[in-house]
């Protein structure tokens, strides 16, 4: 499993901009790593330009930043950067609360161990 610390954010419904929320820590288990390297994989060899791979939250061991509870539902979205077409993926899902978008910043999906 890798431990990812990455910078958080938030876009309520009707929103114009994302706002920050602070430090988000979570596991990626080895079966979602290897989702996302074949969705990279697919992603180079097809026209789409990004996928959505339905994470597995009762493994990512979540620390949500303190003004965010819980997410009512998370994903990775693995996309190739358009200059290398390298794969990069991060979190996306939704606050509980109000339902707001909550992403992490990005990672390129080599760096996972």
């Amino acid at each position: 499993m890798n431990t990812m610390t990455l910078d958080a954010w938030c876009k309520p419904e009707g929103a114009d901009h994302s706002t920050p929320l602070g430090k988000m820590t979570f596991r990626i288990s080895e079966q979602d790593h290897l989702k996302m390297e074949d969705a990279e994989e697919k992603l180079a060899n097809s026209d789409e330009k990004e996928t959505m791979i339905p994470a597995d939250m009762t493994s990512m061991e979540m620390e949500m930043p303190e003004n965010c509870e819980a997410l009512s539902d998370c994903s990775l979205r693995v996309y190739l950067r358009a200059e290398d077409q390298r794969g990069f993926f991060h979190l996306v899902g939704h606050r509980a609360e109000d339902h707001a978008l909550v992403y992490t910043n990005s990672v390129m999906v080599e760096q996972l161990g």
